[in-house]
């Protein structure tokens, strides 16, 4: 008698959830599995199913699109974890209440603020045209360069990953009883031992969750590398959008973002599983 109220509460929702996230995805997967048909926007629904979708991606091409985005995102996720843990330890131990108060308002601020904006903010100030160009140069950085673009796009992500990944490990590190690291100081340890120590492991949930959020974030960005990236760095997202909308391949943008799914649950299995592990070991 007291299951019925519960699964009768829970049941509209799973519904909801089922018809707008599981049902497009299967229709996604289907999709990715039918030929591409010139001329015709999407595949014939009764056409017959095939690999040639996925076999494509495994070209040279397509594996640098993924190794790419990856590469960034990665590297930007853990810049980002670095900053942000040092940003939440200072505001959570150095700042007053009504300092955090402010400094949380000002993280929260950011996050409503449009990646868009962002983005070109960026581009104005750090781009071919923007006012440190000559002091680039003088250093010997192109702006137009390769290695210059791949870290503007990373400093893109940054804009987004700082306030998300500071907010998230504001409470972890709020959480974790400061007299332990005061009591590692006292046996001896210094400061950076006690925090490598003490502090660290003890945020290891908190540091999980902002790293997986900033993450997924990072591999799915489209915007930022769009704008940022001066289409000669691109990632996997821009590809599918490519397919989509400009050439109407229908088939093997499903199969791209199937990948890109695939791969991104994949990453959040394992390290959730090698870091629990790491734990329990």
């Amino acid at each position: 008698m007291k299951r019925a109220p519960s699964i009768f509460f829970y049941l509209p929702a799973s519904v909801v959830f089922s018809v707008f996230f599981w049902l497009p995805l299967g229709g996604l997967l289907l999709e990715s599995f039918r030929p591409f048909t010139p001329g015709r926007i999407g595949a014939v629904s009764d056409a017959p199913l095939t690999l040639a979708n996925y076999e494509e991606l495994l070209t040279p091409s397509f594996l640098e699109f993924f190794m790419q985005t990856l590469r960034i995102s990665l590297f930007a996720s853990l810049v980002g974890l670095v900053f942000s843990f040092t940003l939440a330890y200072w505001i959570t131990r150095r700042m007053s209440p009504r300092g955090r108060a402010i400094a949380v308002g000002f993280f929260v601020s950011l996050m409503f603020l449009s990646v868009l904006v962002r983005t070109y903010a960026l581009e104005l100030t750090f781009g071919a045209a923007g006012p440190f160009r000559a002091i680039l140069l003088s250093f010997g950085v192109y702006p137009n360069s390769r290695g210059y673009i791949e870290v503007l796009v990373a400093a893109g992500l940054l804009h987004y990953i700082v306030p998300l990944a500071t907010l998230t490990l504001l409470t972890t590190i709020q959480n974790v009883d400061p007299r332990l690291f005061d009591a590692a100081q006292t046996l001896g340890a210094p400061g950076w031992r006690a925090h490598l120590s003490v502090t660290l492991p003890l945020c290891r949930d908190g540091l999980l969750a902002a790293f997986l959020f900033s993450f997924a974030f990072s591999i799915s960005a489209f915007v930022i590398p769009m704008i940022l990236g001066k289409g000669r760095v691109l990632f996997v997202s821009n590809l599918i959008y490519n397919r989509f909308s400009e050439i109407a391949d229908f088939p093997s943008g499903a199969a791209i973002s199937a990948v890109l799914f695939a791969v991104s649950i994949t990453i959040v299995y394992l390290t959730t599983r090698y870091v629990n592990r790491r734990e329990a070991g």
